[in-house]
């Protein structure tokens, strides 16, 4: 059995969905990162870095306890637990690897900036703003390009599809009114249709805080909650 622990992000989606397509047995652990959950000293035992998403494997190697954080690695570790969702050919894993570590390089990071400086951000700025939103947008650019005459990102479908999915999913969502990219939609629009995408992205949607999602202002209080600049390192904050 596996332990999720989870909150409706992007990062946490690729492992939702990651397990949805392998079929692998978990459980959810919501963490509300509004509310601080994960300051917590039960979480941050797991996870110093004070961050989702984080599994727990009791059946990890030679039968071990496996605690694992970062996305990116905890996607490789399930893709080899279980087979299906990475390439066999040599050349195909080098590329799957170069687009995993694009999106965490580049997609997570420009994407978040933007989120953080538009949504959290105390003033907005126009200078930060506008860099994030040029820099997102080469990256569309980018995966269109790519995916032209391409089902997925890879030969076939694999965990770069999935690590890429739910930050240009919540790109899309949260400002619609960006420049049309027709391959990067087609691409969106067939990873949806597959039941375990489905399934993966929509976990425990109902639990999002509003603050998220942006139907409330952010507080002072809730950017203590959320990043770390606010936090103290040798504990959670009162």
């Amino acid at each position: 059995m596996i332990e999720l622990y989870y909150c409706p992000t992007p990062n946490c989606q690729k492992v939702s969905i990651a397990l949805e397509e392998l079929g692998l047995p978990y459980q959810v652990h919501p963490i509300d990162i509004v509310a601080g959950d994960q300051n917590q000293p039960t979480f941050t035992e797991l996870c110093p870095n004070r961050k989702v998403p984080v599994i727990v494997d009791h059946d990890g190697p030679n039968g071990q306890r496996l605690v694992l954080w970062e996305s990116a690695a905890i996607l490789m570790y399930l893709a080899e637990k279980a087979a299906g969702l990475w390439p066999d050919d040599p050349v195909q894993q080098a590329l799957g690897r170069q687009w995993l570590f694009w999106q965490m390089s580049y997609v997570g990071p420009m994407m978040g900036q933007l989120h953080h400086f538009v949504q959290y951000a105390p003033e907005k700025l126009d200078y930060p703003i506008a860099r994030y939103t040029q820099e997102t947008e080469r990256l569309r650019r980018m995966l269109n390009r790519h995916l032209e005459g391409r089902e997925y990102i890879l030969d076939d479908y694999s965990v770069a599809d999935i690590a890429c999915l739910p930050w240009f999913k919540m790109f899309s969502f949260r400002y619609p009114n960006q420049a049309p990219y027709p391959n990067l939609e087609a691409w969106m629009e067939r990873l949806f249709e597959r039941d375990a995408v489905q399934r993966g992205f929509l976990l425990d949607i109902d639990k999002v805080k509003p603050v998220v999602t942006g139907a409330e202002p952010v507080t002072d209080e809730v950017r203590r909650h959320l990043f770390a600049s606010y936090q103290r390192d040798d504990g959670p904050t009162g």
